[in-house]
């Protein structure tokens, strides 16, 4: 199977398994998205989830965060680990977001990747989630399962993953591919276990290719 219509075919299936799949990273508006996307780098959405609950109670809008104390910011999001440089960075997002955009998240690739502690995974997410724009999130789940589905061969690097993604996931579909491979990572095709393939809706067609 050519990997064209092996992507298609993983698409479908996925599709099925997963009908609802969204971020789950809680949100209600885009500046928020890009807080905790920011605090969940090596962190779990569930964690950053309950932290941003403390964080937008004190700090509720764009001017309120960016007029912050970086010290404050970094007491609360300590717990997500990394608590100086994110809070720094939050805090040189909003700034910038209030100074150059009007308080406002860009709705532009090029123009998500200026702002501080934003990188092609954030920006991306931003597109897809937002924006309603074509997107391919290449996080930890992505990249484990698409090599071991043997879209994409041995290759870890977000950049050239996503790259190699554009040219097999049709681009309205690339957005919830991707969260549907975290669904499924975290459900069956798991990091820290053993991958349950014997449960999974892609056994007949998965390379089963270990990293």
């Amino acid at each position: 199977m050519r990997k064209k219509d092996l992507a298609l075919e993983i698409i479908k299936r996925l599709e099925k398994e997963y009908p609802d799949t969204e971020c789950t990273l809680d949100y209600d508006q885009a500046w928020k998205l890009l807080v905790s996307v920011r605090l969940a780098a090596q962190c779990t959405d569930a964690r950053v989830n309950v932290v941003v609950q403390g964080l937008f109670e004190r700090y509720p809008s764009v001017e309120a965060l960016a007029n912050a104390q970086v010290s404050e910011i970094e007491a609360i999001v300590k717990p997500c680990g990394l608590g100086h440089s994110k809070a720094k960075d939050i805090n040189n997002c909003m700034k910038m977001l209030l100074e150059t955009y009007g308080g406002k998240v860009p709705e532009d690739f090029d123009e998500l990747m200026k702002l501080p502690g934003v990188g092609r995974k954030s920006a991306n997410l931003i597109m897809g989630d937002v924006f309603k724009k074509p997107a391919i999130v290449t996080d930890t789940h992505c990249i484990r399962l698409v090599n071991r589905m043997g879209l994409v061969n041995r290759n870890k690097n977000p950049k050239k993953v996503e790259m190699e993604l554009w040219k097999l996931i049709p681009p309205e579909k690339g957005n919830d591919f991707c969260h549907r491979l975290v669904d499924h990572g975290r459900e069956i095709c798991t990091a820290r276990t053993k991958p349950h393939c014997d449960k999974c809706c892609l056994g007949d067609i998965c390379k089963k290719v270990d990293l």
